[in-house]
């Protein structure tokens, strides 16, 4: 395909998106791509929280003044609307869509391809472009063209998809409509108050590792929590739950994850930070009369010398992959936080060699009605995953055994060691692509 117009500078797209309010960035950067390229149609999906699915934003103006469906456009299967906004969801196949954003890979369909959830009144070519950054999966950007895209042509979309990345990022601060298009599911007051614990992005590659999370709320949240932070030479990694579920437990979480970012931000060593969380918990326990506590791993990780150093407050022991083999670790187990004031809480360091894999999971991924589950088998079978993909799996196969029933939040945080921190990360587009999942078979 010959294009009049390549993108070149980025100036003009950086401009677009200031010039739009925050809901219309993305439309207006999007719009400078489709007309740079020649394309017939431009659309932005957005990763769907739940992990399962992408959700196709757009802007439905209502032609019926206080009408909530606009005049001749019934809702769509998987659509639903609030004023003017619409979100149909898409849920991964195993097709094209996630193979994009399983694989980090520009994916480039002929006419009547795979992918034929947009028809258009002419053939056209269809190009998926993963919308990434650090590993983070934002979402997918789908473009619609009238002839086969040269390989120039697709080099500049998978850079534009980068730029877009940022463009989210910065505008879905300002506005809820980002975070409400990911919500395919409703949440109850607890789960908002859990959702805003977690750190923003749920994956994070450097040159010597590469970490996700997930968490699988339970109908009653349970109180889990992941946190990490990147200092310049040390990875803080936390994984906390909370005694109890609903509110409460939200609220006690909220407490200890307060406690344990507020002194980290202001250079407490890592037993400084466990012994101020633990002593914020007890102070609040009795005040409200109450037995609130939380069980907890926190740890820091030398990014130069690959020694983790963990404090285990009553928590599960995490697992490790190493030389084909997992095991749980044998870390001594000192009391939660918040059960007892004076507790002199207590360090264990590991040596982390290139090819590890460490997983932390909460006791929900262990819960009774899930002990069909074999963890280090599960662990092993999704060794080959990317991070990213790997948490999603352990979980999905503790929701398999429940019936898609917890009673406990299931949460999971892998972190896979690669060495040598002072190697740059290999990056195409965001994403690290020798690290990226395999296609499906």
């Amino acid at each position: 395909m010959e294009t009049a117009a390549r993108l070149g500078d980025v100036g003009p797209v950086l401009d677009a998106a200031e010039a739009a309010s925050p809901v219309e960035a993305v439309e207006a950067v999007t719009r400078e791509l489709g007309r740079a390229l020649g394309a017939l149609t431009v659309s932005f999906l957005v990763a769907d929280l739940s992990g399962r699915a992408l959700v196709r934003l757009a802007h439905v103006p209502l032609l019926v003044p206080g009408s909530a469906v606009a005049e001749g456009r019934a809702l769509q299967h998987g659509e639903r609307r609030i004023a003017e906004e619409s979100a149909t969801v898409i849920p991964f196949d195993g097709g094209p869509m996630e193979q994009t954003v399983r694989t980090q890979r520009v994916h480039v369909l002929a006419p009547g391809g795979q992918d034929a959830r947009e028809p258009g009144p002419e053939p056209a070519w269809t190009v998926l472009a993963p919308v990434t950054e650090r590993g983070e999966s934002i979402g997918v950007l789908e473009l619609r063209l009238p002839g086969e895209p040269d390989g120039d042509a697709v080099a500049e979309i998978a850079g534009f998809a980068h730029l877009l990345a940022f463009v989210v990022i910065a505008n879905r601060r300002h506005s809820d409509l980002f975070e409400w298009g990911q919500r395919s599911r409703e949440f109850s007051l607890s789960a908002e108050i859990q959702q805003k614990l977690l750190p923003g992005p749920r994956t994070c590659e450097a040159g010597a590792f590469t970490l996700a999370a997930w968490l699988e709320p339970a109908a009653t949240i349970g109180g889990d929590t992941y946190d990490y932070n990147l200092a310049r030479d040390v990875l803080d990694v936390s994984m906390t739950d909370a005694m109890g579920h609903g509110v409460g437990a939200a609220l006690t979480a909220s407490l200890c994850v307060g406690a344990l970012r507020g002194t980290r931000r202001a250079g407490a060593t890592l037993l400084e930070r466990v012994t101020s969380a633990n002593g914020a918990l007890a102070d609040h326990a009795r005040a409200t009369g109450t037995d609130d506590f939380v069980t907890g791993l926190v740890g820091c990780l030398d990014l130069h010398a690959g020694l983790l150093t963990l404090v285990n407050a009553g928590h599960v022991a995490p697992y490790l992959w190493r030389d084909s083999a997992v095991t749980m670790l044998d870390l001594p187990i000192d009391p939660p936080l918040g059960m007892f004031d004076e507790t002199a809480y207590r360090t264990s360091e590991l040596v982390l060699e290139p090819g590890d894999r460490l997983v932390l999971v909460t006791d929900g991924m262990l819960e009774r009605n899930a002990d069909t589950v074999d963890i280090p088998a599960a662990i092993g079978a999704t060794r080959s995953l990317h991070p990213r993909e790997a948490v999603r799996a352990l979980a999905d196969s503790v929701l398999e055994a429940t019936g898609h029933s917890l009673s406990d939040d299931a949460t999971v945080l892998c972190l896979d060691w690669h060495g040598r921190h002072d190697r740059e990360r290999s990056s195409v587009s965001g994403a690290d692509q020798v690290r990226a999942s395999r296609p499906f078979a």
